[in-house]
């Protein structure tokens, strides 16, 4: 089986996205980067957000520039820019421009809470 790929989102444009959806920063996964001839990945989000009066819990995303491929995601230092679509009348309605980069889950300890320790306890 393919191992997921987690995925942080935070959409930059429309300015008011955030005013509209309830959150800037959206996270799911995807196992679309498994085949390198993929130019878009569909993410399938954690938690998905309301936007003109529908629920959106799938997005498209592809990057943002011409020549430019999604892989270099693992290159980015800050996030890697995308433009993101979301389905509409049965097909992708690109609606929204972003930043994406690779979530990594903080570890949790053995009762459940996160740990915090960096390793530079006095």
């Amino acid at each position: 089986m393919t191992e997921h790929l987690k995925i942080r989102i935070h959409v930059t444009e429309p300015w008011d996205f955030e005013r509209i959806a309830g959150t800037a920063d959206l996270t799911g996964w995807t196992i679309d980067h498994v085949d390198p001839d993929n130019e878009d990945w569909e993410v399938h989000l954690d938690e998905g957000f309301d936007y003109n009066d529908r629920h959106i819990g799938t997005l498209l995303v592809g990057p943002r520039y011409v020549g430019e491929h999604l892989n270099r995601m693992m290159d980015a230092v800050a996030g890697f820019p995308v433009r993101v679509a979301h389905r509409q009348d049965g097909s992708w309605h690109f609606a929204f421009a972003a930043m994406i980069s690779q979530r990594h889950d903080e570890e949790e300890d053995g009762n459940g809470a996160e740990d915090t320790d960096n390793g530079t306890s006095i």
